[in-house]
């Protein structure tokens, strides 16, 4: 798929992949000593286990982070390295058993900081990380040094006594770097499969987090979005995903796309697990501008919105340009409509944004222009020694590496973007108007106001596409653009499946409306309950495929 067809299509993941063992230049650091235990996959069952569920063991002395770490990392070996092989983990942290075991000293001698204290996380890798695992977005041109110092994200997430259990593979660069990507795939990481049909694609870019997340391979996760990278991989893995409002959460130490998209996100298999987690990101932050005002809206607590009856009286306007992309979504979210109203909720349909031919060309190139300019910020961040100086350093590096990162498709949006002049220029301008007056002054913001909405409601995306080497990823599109575009949230939850592969209900609106859009979407899950952990089915089985 062309750069412009994809994202007239509605999406933002992608990449390729070989299908070919790979050897990563560093071993994956996943084992640990061996230690007494008293639990263990068989009789403590951490799979689908919730962050309220682990904490209330480890507060009755059944188990400590240290042994439930271990047992996520025996279920990586057996289930990411092994048997259906996932490959969801790119690296994995020598130091989380000692940093579990620490936690664990400090429950018993203070008590616990908060609700993710011992907590298994993985983080995509394109967050840094201020110890020795790589940030290389998947790519081998940052795999020398690590960072210098934590992403924001991942030290809110230390702060609260989340056990950072290692990063997760990812599309190469967040699929920002050539035409007919594969979601799932990194020169550096290999090809990221989908646990429900393991010959699906997961999605990108925050592939790595969403196969691992739905594979149970840690209890919650996080993944980065520029248009569909948290929501898509949520989407196509069967969890509950929030792109926030741009500026809730710090971009600061994240591999950047776009300064006007850019976010990073909780990908969890419940939405209770999912506000906790935001609780812990999100807030204001000098290294990050655009959280100039994220401590008037965060809130220190999302739980108390968690309302079952939440969908009683509330406006939504469904955003019919979103169906169409497959028969059998269209189907589960008429069916979503009819539960929804049933419950209480006032159905407005249809409602329809302004978006233009010339939307998705003016997408692309806002993001063109502030990818140039982003990347070189942040690799001078990495320090002077740092082998990687500006984007054109990337782009001298993958052609002399032609074999291991362009085998499969080429770099054409990194070459276009290395054209681009800087943010002043009048074309740039322009084309951020553009977007920001269709997407979120005419769009979203007029939407909510002239129907008075408390959210709007699409299908989140089409069933997981194959694997595709040669021809690349196959999206007939998803809802992602219009809240992006906007930099306005966007939550997605289980809806249902389709031939045994999960889809997603998505709810969006107003900037920082996050509260509005989970108490939405918790209700909806809590009276569906579609949520249900993958089986590893080789393939689907035409003869009986609906």
């Amino acid at each position: 798929m062309q750069r412009r067809e994809f994202l007239e299509a509605g999406t933002l993941a992608g990449l390729v992949l070989p299908l070919k063992p790979f050897h990563r230049d560093r071993p994956p650091a996943l084992s640990a000593p061996a230690a007494e235990t008293r639990i263990g996959l068989d009789d403590w069952p951490i799979e689908e286990a919730t962050v309220s569920e682990l904490q209330a063991g480890m507060a009755a002395g059944k188990f400590s982070a240290e042994e439930l770490t271990r047992a996520y990392l025996d279920r990586i070996e057996k289930l990411d390295r092994h048997g259906p092989a996932i490959n969801a983990v790119i690296e994995g942290n020598p130091d989380a058993m000692k940093i579990a075991a620490a936690l664990d000293a400090e429950r018993k001698a203070t008590g616990p900081r908060g609700p993710l204290h011992g907590i298994p996380v993985l983080v995509k890798d394109n967050c840094d990380s201020g110890d020795t695992m790589l940030t290389t977005a998947g790519s081998l041109a940052l795999a020398s040094t690590p960072a210098p110092r934590d992403s924001t994200v991942i030290a809110r997430l230390r702060a609260a006594g989340a056990v950072l259990l290692g990063k997760t593979n990812l599309t190469e660069w967040a699929n920002y770097r050539g035409n007919h990507s594969i979601s799932g795939w990194s020169g550096r990481g290999g090809q990221t499969k989908n646990p429900y049909v393991l010959d699906r694609n997961p999605c990108g870019s925050s592939s790595g987090t969403g196969a691992g997340i739905a594979a149970n391979l840690a209890t919650i996760g996080i993944g980065t979005e520029t248009d569909g990278s948290v929501t898509c991989p949520a989407a196509f893995n069967g969890l509950a995903g929030l792109k926030p409002t741009v500026g809730l959460v710090s971009r600061a130490g994240i591999i950047p796309i776009s300064a006007s998209q850019d976010t990073a996100g909780p990908m969890t298999r419940t939405v209770a697990d999912l506000a906790i987690m935001l609780a812990a990101i999100a807030g204001a932050d000098p290294r990050d501008a655009a959280t100039a005002d994220a401590g008037r809206h965060a809130l220190a607590d999302y739980r108390p919105i968690l309302d079952p009856n939440s969908l009683h009286g509330a406006r939504l306007g469904v955003v019919r340009s979103y169906f169409g992309y497959q028969g059998a979504v269209d189907g589960l979210a008429e069916e979503a409509l009819k539960l929804m109203k049933a419950r209480g909720a006032i159905i407005i349909d249809p409602v329809k944004p302004p978006l233009d031919s010339a939307f998705g060309d003016a997408e692309g190139t806002v993001l063109s222009y502030e990818f140039k300019d982003g990347i070189n910020q942040y690799l001078a961040s990495r320090g002077p020694g740092f082998n990687m100086k500006s984007l054109e350093d990337l782009i001298a590096f993958n052609s002399a590496n032609h074999d291991r990162e362009l085998k499969w498709f080429g770099q054409e949006t990194f070459e276009e973007a290395q054209k681009r002049g800087p943010l002043t220029t009048p074309a740039y301008l322009k084309a951020k108007a553009h977007c920001q007056k269709l997407a979120r002054v005419q769009g979203i913001e007029v939407l909510m106001k002239t129907h008075n909405l408390d959210a709007l409601v699409s299908p989140t995306a089409q069933p997981a596409f194959m694997i595709d080497p040669i021809n690349g990823d196959h999206f007939s599109g998803s809802s992602t653009s219009l809240a992006a575009v906007a930099g306005c949230p966007h939550l997605t939850v289980p809806m249902g499946f389709v031939s045994g592969l999960p889809v997603g209900l998505s709810f969006y609106g107003r900037p920082w409306s996050e509260g509005k859009l989970i108490a939405l979407g918790y209700a909806f899950e809590q009276a569906t309950k579609m949520r249900k952990p993958p089986t590893y089915q080789p393939t689907i089985d035409l003869g009986s495929a609906g």
